[in-house]
């Protein structure tokens, strides 16, 4: 064999192999083992995911995909997207498609089924067709293609929703894919066959605009979710029903946290007592934790002129989708719903001289902020039209950016710690080089922020993915994404470096050698907003607060209306050493009252009677243990205040 047909592939721990060229990542993986090259859904080469059965024709890095990887999962779920739609051109002959892609618990197909309509019940029908279908092992064959050739094909299929994908697209970039008698317009990569795909569950049944044009027709959205064994499918469907009983909608409702209102308008929460209290706890929190790290507390209006956000590049990026302008009596006035914090902080840096002795100089506010999300996208409060962001901004020099973004992560972390995020990780978003007109600002600041985040996320030793395409439109950030109980992932804080804005808003100051100059601008916010973060830690914690951010503390239960005056001693007695609660003067018998309380998770159960009114004690209970003694009111605060230090001391 000549040295031309050999093609040398490095492999992921360095090592390298001689191969023939035009193999293949699952022929890699075949030389390597046998259990491997059954277990391989795809291969990375050079950084690109392709199928594993592609040819590789030079020299290149090549990391093998297995279920355990998630490209590896996003290979399954696409190609299983593919099989949905087999199944539904069977079974629905004449259905056009739309858009298929793997997300990250399973898959959806956009589709429109005509005079059709789907609803759960046939569910049922169409998981056994795929089924049907998967057991038949067919290949999935890429076939690269002409633009000409594409338009063709569809045409002659009369599937309009493909033909306009193919005019965005160009000769030389498109490919079909075909297992069985399907054939899709697919950039892929897929699995070597469907013989993979053992077990399938549709979830789900949405609409979809079009192209997530609200102008365009809305099709069907198809979700659903396969695994390689029905035993991973079962895990997955009871955790599924785990979560349904921690869904934060239906404990909101039964804690009574929050409600929305149809008058008020979809995706505006109302607070309900205790759940404002919830709120005014975790700001509090945060509020205190602040304050030490030297931010300063400001408010600014719900509302701003259209000119602010011209000033701060808002406008031309993002338009009518995230301004909603209010009618005022002066038609020459133009005023729009606050949808960020920021440029209204960039006007208060600007309200009187800076120095470099100022510098740093950071604001932070519980800003309400206002963007229209589409109706279909509304979901309790992880996606809502108005939501307050525990947001700040630090004015600084260059020198400082390092250090300042280390005390911003070191603070997000001691937010996650405290209400018990323990697993998280970190996303770096950078600009996509290859788009910089996506961007403002240049190469020089860029740069330098991307710098500065990467350095400082190394030396917290952070566990780190770099998204090329993700910064905000004026620089790089720093998104950091917990897991809950469940084992679910959510995006909550964020920092981004800004060297942008401050020019825009033409903001300076003065340094020691008397010249002007321009401050950097970092954006943070380590819940990202009060609504999701709330939402989130309401599942994480099945809404069994830690005892210091419970709304109720305590319930005082009278064994009879004979001792409700001295339960509302003890409440007003206990309230004044700031701990949180209610008397329950329902005429109930005590069982009754205890099973409410424990059931709407009250960590503490005050019993009072007639011992206890003579002794001046309490009976104490506490949620999931049950009777600890009788207690003197001096001697339950003191315990009440232990414990409340116990749960907070390793995060002080």
């Amino acid at each position: 064999m000549s040295d031309q047909e050999i093609i040398k592939i490095t492999l992921p721990d360095g090592s390298v192999r001689d191969y023939p060229k035009g193999t293949s990542g699952y022929g890699i993986a075949s030389s390597i083992s046998e259990g491997l090259a059954r277990n391989v859904l795809s291969a990375q080469v050079n950084g690109e995911v392709w199928d594993a059965n592609r040819p590789i024709e030079s020299d290149a890095q090549v990391k093998l995909l297995t279920w355990n990887d998630a490209e590896g999962k996003a290979t399954f779920w696409h190609s299983s997207a593919h099989l949905l739609a087999e199944a539904l051109e069977a079974l629905y002959p004449g259905v056009k498609f739309g858009t298929g892609p793997a997300i990250e618990k399973g898959f959806y197909y956009d589709v429109d089924l005509g005079d059709k309509s789907l609803s759960n019940e046939d569910f049922a029908a169409i998981e056994a067709k795929m089924q049907e279908l998967a057991r038949q092992k067919n290949e999935f064959v890429r076939k690269p293609i002409s633009k000409a050739e594409a338009h063709d094909y569809f045409t002659q299929k009369g599937d309009e929703y493909k033909l306009e994908l193919i005019d965005g697209l160009q000769d030389g970039q498109i490919t079909l894919y075909t297992q069985g008698n399907f054939t899709d317009l697919c950039r892929g990569p897929h699995l070597p066959n469907t013989g993979s795909i053992k077990a399938v569950k549709l979830t789900n049944i949405a609409g979809a605009y079009w192209r997530n044009n609200q102008d365009n027709k809305q099709l069907t959205r198809i979700y659903g979710i396969t695994f390689p064994k029905q035993k991973e499918l079962d895990e997955y469907l009871f955790q599924v029903e785990e979560a349904k009983k921690r869904d934060h909608r239906k404990l909101g409702k039964e804690l009574d946290l929050f409600t929305f209102s149809e008058k008020v308008g979809q995706g505006l929460p109302l607070w309900l007592p205790k759940g404002a209290m919830l709120r005014e706890r975790l700001e509090s929190f945060l509020r205190k934790a602040q304050l030490r790290a030297g931010y300063q507390p400001v408010v600014t209006p719900h509302i701003g002129s259209k000119a602010l956000y011209e000033t701060s590049g808002h406008w031309e990026k993002y338009g009518k989708d995230s301004f909603q302008p209010i009618r005022t009596p002066d038609s020459d006035e133009e005023f729009m719903l606050k949808p960020m914090n920021c440029p209204h902080h960039c006007e208060i840096y600007k309200a009187r001289p800076r120095s470099y002795r100022d510098l740093p100089l950071r604001f932070a506010e519980f800003g309400t902020v206002y963007r229209y999300e589409q109706s279909g996208e509304l979901h309790g409060l992880t996606r809502v039209r108005g939501f307050t962001q525990d947001d700040a901004h630090i004015f600084c020099r260059t020198d400082q950016v390092k250090e300042e973004f280390l005390r911003v992560i070191d603070l997000v972390l001691y937010v996650f710690k405290t209400l018990g995020f323990d697993e998280y990780s970190a996303q770096i978003s950078l600009r996509d080089p290859n788009n910089k007109a996506k961007y403002i600002g240049s190469d020089e600041d860029w740069e330098k922020a991307e710098r500065a985040i990467i350095e400082a996320s190394a030396e917290r030793n952070l566990q780190t993915v770099t998204e090329l395409g993700e910064a905000a439109f004026y620089g790089p950030k720093l998104d950091f994404m917990v897991r809950d109980a469940l084992g679910r992932k959510w995006q909550l804080g964020t920092i981004q470096v800004d060297y942008q804005m401050p020019q825009r808003f033409g903001l300076e100051y003065i340094g020691s050698d008397n010249q002007r100059y321009q401050p950097v601008m970092i954006h943070r916010a380590p819940f990202g907003s009060m609504e999701r973060f709330i939402a989130i830690l309401i599942e994480n914690t099945a809404g069994q607060f830690p005892l210091w951010l419970s709304p109720e503390q305590i319930a005082i239960l009278p064994i009879s209306e004979k001792y409700s005056d001295y339960a509302d001693e003890v409440f007003l007695t206990l309230q004044d050493a700031d701990i949180r609660g209610f008397v329950d003067h329902r005429d109930e018998k005590i069982g009754r009252k205890i099973r409410d309380a424990e059931v709407t998770k009250v960590p503490f159960m005050l019993i009072v009677g007639e011992k206890e009114q003579n002794d001046r004690m309490v009976s104490v209970r506490r949620k999931g243990e049950g009777d600890l003694g009788s207690m003197s009111l001096d001697e339950f605060s003191d315990f009440f205040q232990k414990e409340i230090r116990n749960n907070l001391a390793n995060f002080s």
